[in-house]
């Protein structure tokens, strides 16, 4: 294999290329639903209820995943792990090509997607990060969080205009395309640990001692999270990125372009806004990286959580005009997921680096319970009273909750974490 080839610490870099492509896709495939909710509605009669709901499943599956993958990426390796989530993220949407049913729309872009997409996942990213680095970690966790949404919202107007004559099949064969394609690049270059090519993290001084693997497999995840729920931390991280899923991906995600359309905005136009959010994102989360290195993580999750609450309050009050709307699409672009990084530092201060990204993707799951909440919540709300209002406004408010909980942390982790 290529990178076998491969020697000294900056090979990390490389390992980061591959793990970024790899999110991107994923994240592009998790977002896919966005677009489809109009055509599928047209095309098959399901109401925006039952589309939701297999949103809903995909992002409850894709959080409830991440903790079970971080584990195997520690005992099977990464390498596999990612072959497999990408394996089954582009059997399902290939697969959903020939769905004639709304159950069969739950299965492939809901259950199967949604354990695919798990296994290529922030935590991801925070096994990649540990593992790979032990310097420069918030700067890359930033990265590697920034092509999360990046793949999320930059694609969503090619797919947005690959449904402009109503069809949602061209979506669902480039997603799994795209998703086949990495298979072969993550076999060739993309090595289980620094120690596999023979060097040690980026930063970490020559000769150090590899550390050592635990091969529990699940048994692992369900230890750490036995461990996890005795520690009030552990909570205060769940509750606050349960409102980080339930304020983005869920809410904003899943039905910012039908909101944008119940107010005159075609499907195009909603995800260009997206998009640039996108591009904010990959500007804001990256410099959120850097923050965590330098400043309190508490204090930087006040200030992001307190930011998006306020701006989804204020979204209905701006009439849907282009320069209301491009304001917002800068403001909220930069705060997407900048919470990512100083959530990850938290959870690697309070429960040590081995641990960490099994704590995290527990925590990931938080997240995406509460996306699926509302990815559910808003399209039911939407249906029952004829508007989105209420579910923005409701959402904003959880934002703000989340900004003072985050400082329910103390400064300084127990000692077990050490």
């Amino acid at each position: 294999m290529l990178h076998r080839r491969a020697t000294g610490q900056r090979y990390a870099f490389v390992v980061i290329a591959v793990t970024f492509l790899a999110l991107l896709v994923a994240a592009a495939l998790r977002s896919a639903p966005s677009v489809l909710i109009l055509p599928l509605e047209a095309h098959f009669g399901w109401d925006r209820a039952t589309i939701s709901f297999a949103a809903a499943v995909g992002l409850f599956l894709y959080g409830l995943t991440g903790p079970f993958a971080a584990a195997l990426m520690q005992s099977f390796g990464i390498r596999r792990t990612m072959i497999g989530g990408l394996a089954l993220m582009a059997g399902s949407s290939l697969a959903s090509l020939w769905m004639t049913e709304s159950w069969h729309y739950v299965l492939s872009w809901g259950v199967i997607s949604g354990i695919g997409t798990g296994a290529i996942a922030p935590v991801l990213g925070a096994t990649v990060v540990n593992r790979w680095f032990a310097t420069r970690r918030g700067l890359m966790m930033g990265l590697l969080t920034a092509s999360t949404a990046t793949g999320s919202l930059v694609f969503l107007p090619a797919m947005a205009w690959l449904t402009r004559a109503g069809a949602w099949t061209p979506v669902a064969l480039a997603v799994g395309l795209g998703a086949a394609a990495l298979i072969p690049i993550v076999w060739l270059l993309m090595p289980d640990s620094p120690a596999a090519i023979g060097t040690e993290r980026y930063g970490e001084a020559p000769g150090t001692p590899a550390p050592a693997e635990n091969r529990r497999g699940a048994m692992l995840a369900i230890g750490t999270l036995a461990e996890g729920v005795r520690s009030p931390a552990f909570w205060l991280l769940f509750g606050t990125f349960f409102v980080c899923g339930l304020t983005t991906n869920g809410l904003v995600g899943t039905h910012l372009i039908a909101y944008c359309g119940d107010n005159g905005i075609s499907p195009v136009q909603a995800a260009g806004l997206l998009s640039l959010m996108g591009l904010f994102d990959l500007i804001g989360t990256t410099a959120s990286g850097w923050l965590t290195d330098r400043y309190d993580p508490r204090k930087l999750l006040f200030v992001y959580y307190a930011l998006r609450g306020l701006s989804l309050i204020a979204l209905p009050a701006i009439d849907f005009q282009p320069t209301g709307l491009l304001i917002f699409a800068i403001f909220y672009g930069l705060d997407w997921i900048a919470t990512v990084p100083p959530t990850v530092a938290l959870a690697t201060r309070y429960f040590g680096e081995m641990k960490a990204p099994i704590i995290f993707g527990w925590v990931m799951t938080g997240h995406q319970i509460g996306a699926a909440v509302a990815a559910f919540g808003a399209g039911l709300i939407r249906e029952q009273t004829g508007s989105y209002l209420a579910a923005f406004v409701i959402a904003g408010a959880f934002g703000l909750l989340a900004a003072f909980a985050a400082m329910g942390l103390g400064r300084k982790a127990p000692a077990l974490a050490h």
